[in-house]
């Protein structure tokens, strides 16, 4: 599962290795030491870095998603994701999808094969999910076909039907992976079909819980496949989370790693700011991933308090005047990161699905009475154990990583059964006490923009709306999505305007409500 064990060369232009160019040319210029075919585990290597590694990226860019979420602050400029300022997406996730069909034809065996076609299905499944939720409607029956079937304009499906489609493929992923055989090119789970079945089904239930204002629909059938999903194998606990784990090889250092010193000017910038939402729900559950996550603010330390101190700790509204935020970071009287994030080169994997996502996701639908059985605080109970047992296995026993709040199984078992916790009050009031404890194991984990996600779905964690400083139009509302991408708009015109048309009556803006958010 380790990326130090990843040997394969990256991705090679296919266009280029499929082109018809000049015989002689290519034969006199060979390069005797270059790969001269791509093969499936090759192809496979490149799509799966690109949905984990592109996405978590390093330095600045893997802090945007969590500025988007309100876990922090940024004092260089002001910042559209903290202010929820949101443009125009791009299709990259879509165009990956050439590499699938080439992936798969490569395939030496029909183990293989199965196993190549299950992985195409999950990727698939995959960056049509995390395209659609940013839009709404996208290509989905059209999409990657302009080799296949000469169509280079798409027309666009309805979310419903984008949905639809993704289900089906994480079905046929499931039964292919209990088919296929280990395979090469996997730098996550090193091939190995069991856990690569169990995280298709354990996302699938995530897809499904996106799903949950669609439960009356005939088609999607949600509480039902939800049910019939969780027959299924899925994730066991934190050690299969689909993650990228570092190292100190060059260019797998852990994404705010500022080893050697000065390599991540970010890192050492002092741009950043815990914020309110993450430091006062661990203040006020007396949560000591509190002492792992952050430092103590140094005025207060100065002041007299214990590193240990729960009150030491400050938290930043991102929602506040940035010019209010600046004299706050030159006052010093904030949290920061923990120093582990920036000393360590492997810090702690990070994923894109936890296992804790997948217990979050069991207790949120237990308590909506999708399934029965275990009580929801037990899947509830799961998930705050396992992230917190993840931060402490991946946490070296130093004293400025901790500030000696140790987490040990005799303060997990005691903080999980704890009444501040636990899993009580109305349905509306468990729901908010699952997301939030989402959003607090999902501290520099999590697919992207996951926290904004659950936030646009759910309320919670409910977000400060300060029109004075809100960069969205207007700035009364939270935006709810991005626009489309302005290639679409000019090269595919006529089908993106007819699914803006058809979903926003023409009106492609921040503030329009796609189908899923819908009653």
């Amino acid at each position: 599962m380790k990326m130090t064990n990843y040997k394969y060369i990256l991705i090679l232009p296919l266009l280029v290795l499929l082109s018809n160019g000049c015989k002689k040319f290519d034969e006199i210029n060979e390069n005797p030491h270059a790969a001269t075919e791509v093969s499936s585990g090759m192809l496979a290597t490149g799509m799966i870095l690109n949905i984990t590694r592109s996405d978590i990226s390093t330095t600045k860019s893997f802090m945007q998603s969590f500025l988007l979420s309100k876990y922090l602050t940024w004092g260089e400029n002001i910042e559209g994701f903290q202010y929820n300022r949101l443009g125009a997406t791009d299709f990259a996730r879509i165009n990956l999808l050439r590499n699938v069909k080439p992936m798969v034809n490569a395939a030496q065996t029909e183990g293989l094969k199965k196993s190549y076609e299950a992985l195409g299905h999950f990727i698939r499944a995959w960056q049509f999910f995390h395209t659609t939720m940013q839009v709404g409607d996208v290509p989905y029956s059209e999409a990657v076909k302009g080799e296949e079937s000469g169509v280079i304009q798409p027309k666009y499906d309805s979310q419903k039907t984008v949905f639809l489609g993704i289900l089906n493929e994480l079905d046929q992923a499931n039964q292919l992976f209990a088919e296929g055989a280990k395979f090469d090119g996997d730098p996550i789970y090193n091939g190995t079909t069991d856990n690569w079945r169990r995280l298709t089904n354990s996302f699938q239930l995530h897809v499904l819980i996106n799903l949950y204002k669609k439960t009356g629909d005939a088609d999607l059938k949600v509480t039902d496949r939800f049910k019939e999903v969780m027959t299924r194998p899925l994730m066991r606990d934190y050690k299969d989370n689909f993650a990228l784990v570092y190292s100190a090889t060059a260019t797998q250092n852990y994404p705010w790693s500022n080893v050697p010193a000065g390599s991540n000017a970010f890192a050492s910038s002092n741009y950043t700011m815990l914020s309110s939402y993450l430091i006062n729900p661990l203040i006020q559950l007396q949560d000591r991933r509190l002492f792992y996550f952050a430092k103590p603010s140094p005025v207060k330390v100065t002041g007299g308090m214990s590193e240990s101190n729960y009150n030491a700790y400050v938290g930043a509204d991102p929602a506040t005047n940035f010019q209010t935020l600046l004299t706050m970071k030159n006052g010093k009287d904030y949290s920061d990161f923990n120093n582990r994030y920036s000393q360590l080169v492997n810090a702690e994997p990070v994923s894109v699905f936890s296992y804790w996502d997948l217990q979050f996701i069991l207790a949120e639908a237990a308590v909506r009475g999708w399934i029965t059985g275990t009580p929801a605080q037990t899947y509830y109970a799961s998930g705050i154990s396992n992230s917190m047992n993840f931060t402490a296995f991946n946490t070296p026993d130093v004293a400025d990583y901790h500030h000696n709040m140790r987490m040990d199984g005799t303060y997990i078992a005691a903080y999980t059964a704890s009444a501040a916790v636990a899993l009580t009050g109305t349905t509306e009031q468990q729901i908010e006490k699952i997301i939030l404890q989402k959003y607090l194991a999902n501290f520099l984990q999590g697919s992207k923009y996951l926290g904004w996600y659950e936030n646009r779905r759910t309320g919670y964690p409910a977000f400060t709306l300060n029109a004075a400083t809100n960069l969205n139009i207007p700035s009364t509302s939270f935006p709810l999505r991005w626009t489309y991408p302005s290639n679409e708009t000019s090269f595919n015109a006529v089908n993106t305007n007819a699914a803006i048309a058809s979903q926003y009556a023409g009106n492609d803006d921040t503030n329009q409500i796609m189908w899923i958010l819908k009653n």
